[in-house]
């Protein structure tokens, strides 16, 4: 990586200052650190940053990191040498190509003592990586618990995925996601910029890709030249690599309109081989990814040929798994649940980590438990996984796109296990994680969208199944008991979580929380909870979280949803929302507005002082599924902070 210079320091440190705001232990003197450090070693007692005035480099590679520190403690003036000061509080940082040689060139070691921070690494991204530890440890300025930390990431790549093809990001907002990226360890920004929609990356060979009239969204928007090497760097002094994708030959549908011709025709595959030869002498980026995935190949040479052209320039070559046929050596990034890494082929895994496809509470459990890889640390052949967002459909405004697919939340959810790695995955390490996360939403996102409430704590009491023969009004013995006894009751079964699947949509590729959920069934779930007053409360409730990709049919008219699933709280049935859209066919040009419970106002309950009941009556007559409407068998109940 070149080495940062400062003109990114004051933009970047406003996001890391606020992520500084975390909630302080004072008397166990730790600290919310996401992601979680492998060797984390807490020491009692606590440095007044106040006094400390000198920061030590050995390096003068290390400038630039030490004016961020400096600006960080800010506004205490520092002296910055390259040697220690005498009798003074100081942080050293140090770099060390000898150290830690077992380890990650990313590890580094973060020592706070009672006169000194120290940063030891082998490398610049090594010391960035601390620094952004040191942000979150300096959470009640001027204390820092003192604190030993070894730290190195289980995977090499640890990537983020925006497609801005079919739905164009400013570049304020791609900024945005970028320093979050960096704050949290992420390392590699998967930037897909072609589709079937609209190209738009601009080609000074062939300008026509990016005309207004071959776009079909956002037409006139796309990244120049100019953007581009802007994002390029901005990604480098972040230590982050910005892979852009080209789909081909699928995907190409916007392609086809600027050229006139097919991608795998021989004139076609002449153009793209052109453009990746014009991508890789204008861009400094190593890593060119060139789609491949659902398209019928009928030119059996079309991505080996495109692979050559991007080896002879020194490019690694990434594609989709499962898609064509590539060399050995190319990086394979799997999409689909049913695929598993192969030899020789490096593999980086984004099965179920569609972003578009997640509810946010279950979003961030998932991500948290997924294997990536199927292993619980890196090797050369299973070297990390990418976090990916599709809003294929249309947006009303581009900050849905981070609002509907709950990115922040599960971003560092999916931060927290590709840094730490698979182990030690349970129960109790979520609910762990979870105070965490709720911490650091109360600091960095209070202006940002950040769809999560703490509710792996939540049980409920599932009654069922009943047999309903396809017609799910059918009432069952659950819902003549308004305050009943679940004990009374046969066939329950106690889960936990704010939004519970029966069966999720693709199981049993993904597992649900049924272990064999039936068709034509009734589920009732019942759970009681407190509250200290009477008083109305806010609550998230949905039965179908719609995916941001498929053109799905809004919630018809006056029903939460078209399988019949009813809530009701102390016996008063809910009413569900008055549907802006209510019964609109699905249309992939029409933007989703209040489908969602995470995106629409909070359904408002009154609640009575003490225990109140709330009952879920979640029934299907078929799970059959099409891809514009899935049947999403599920149902989320938890109350709003």
């Amino acid at each position: 990586m070149p080495l940062p210079n400062l003109s990114f320091i004051k933009h970047f440190l406003t996001t890391a200052l606020l992520i500084a705001g975390v909630h302080f232990n004072a008397n166990a003197q730790q600290v919310a650190l996401i992601p979680e450090p492998q060797q984390l070693d807490w020491k009692k007692g606590a440095i007044d940053t106040r006094g400390i005035h000198n920061i030590v480099i050995n390096d003068s590679s290390l400038l630039p990191l030490a004016h961020s520190i400096q600006k960080i403690l800010s506004p205490q003036k520092f002296q910055i040498s390259f040697s220690k000061p005498a009798s003074l509080k100081y942080i050293t940082l140090t770099l060390d190509p000898s150290n830690q040689p077992q380890k990650s060139e990313e590890a580094y070691s973060l020592s706070a003592k009672e006169n000194s921070i120290t940063i030891h690494s082998k490398s610049l991204h090594g010391i960035f990586n601390g620094i952004q530890t040191l942000q979150q440890l300096l959470v009640q300025k001027p204390l820092l618990a003192q604190v030993d930390i070894m730290d190195w990431p289980a995977f090499k790549w640890r990537g983020y995925m925006v497609d801005a093809a079919r739905n164009f990001m400013s570049l304020n907002l791609l900024k945005q996601q970028i320093d979050i990226m960096a704050a949290y360890k992420l390392n590699v920004f998967h930037f897909h910029i072609t589709e079937d929609i609209a190209w738009r990356l601009e080609s000074k060979k062939y300008p026509e890709l990016t005309s207004p009239k071959n776009m079909l969204r956002n037409a006139g928007n796309y990244y120049s030249v100019a953007d581009m090497q802007l994002l390029i760097a901005y990604c480098k002094e972040r230590f982050i690599t910005l892979v852009p994708e080209i789909d081909m030959p699928g995907h190409s549908a916007a392609f086809e309109r600027a050229m006139g011709v097919n991608m795998q025709s021989e004139k076609g595959s002449d153009i793209c081989k052109n453009i990746l030869k014009e991508i890789c002498n204008t861009f400094d980026v190593p890593i060119i990814h060139i789609g491949g995935d659902e398209v019928t190949i009928t030119n059996p040479n079309f991505l080996t040929d495109m692979a050559s052209v991007l080896s002879s320039k020194g490019k690694k070559v990434v594609a989709w798994d499962p898609g064509g046929s590539l060399p050995k050596g190319t990086y394979l990034q799997m999409w689909n649940g049913n695929i598993k890494p192969k030899q020789d082929f490096p593999a980086i895994d984004s099965r179920n980590l569609y972003l578009n496809h997640l509810d946010p509470l279950d979003g961030v459990v998932s991500t948290f438990n997924h294997q990536i890889c199927d292993t619980s640390y890196g090797s050369d052949n299973k070297i990390g996984a990418t976090l990916c967002l599709w809003p294929d459909r249309r947006v009303a405004n581009e900050d849905d796109m981070i609002r509907m697919n709950a990115v922040y939340p599960i971003m560092l959810s999916f931060a927290e296990r590709c840094w730490k790695g698979g182990n030690n995955i349970n129960p109790a390490s979520l609910i762990v994680f979870e105070d965490k996360l709720m911490s650091h939403k109360k600091s960095y996102f209070k202006n940002l969208p950040f769809p999560y409430v703490a509710h792996s704590n939540i049980e409920w009491q599932l009654i069922g199944p009943y047999k309903n023969n396809g017609n799910t009004s059918t009432v069952f013995a659950p819902e003549y008991v308004r305050f009943f006894d679940t004990a009374k009751l046969q066939n329950t079964l106690t889960l936990k979580g704010g939004t519970i699947w029966l069966k999720h949509f693709w199981h049993p590729m993904i597992k649900s929380h049924l272990q064999n959920p039936l068709d034509s069934t009734t589920w009732y779930a019942t759970r009681k909870f407190w509250s200290n007053t009477d008083t109305v409360k806010n609550y998230w409730i949905g039965f179908n979280n719609i995916s941001r990709s498929p053109a799905t049919d809004s919630p018809p008219v006056g029903a939460w949803d078209n399988k019949g699933s009813t809530v009701w709280v102390n016996g008063i049935t809910i009413d569900p929302p008055i549907w802006i859209r209510g019964g609109q066919k699905g249309n992939s040009e029409i933007p989703l507005i209040d489908e969602g419970y995470e995106y629409r106002p909070p359904t408002k309950i009154r609640v009575h002082k003490g225990w109140n009941t709330v009952l879920i009556k979640a029934p299907v007559a078929s799970t059959k599924s099409e891809w514009q409407n899935p049947v999403k068998w599920m149902f989320t109940f938890v109350e709003m902070e």
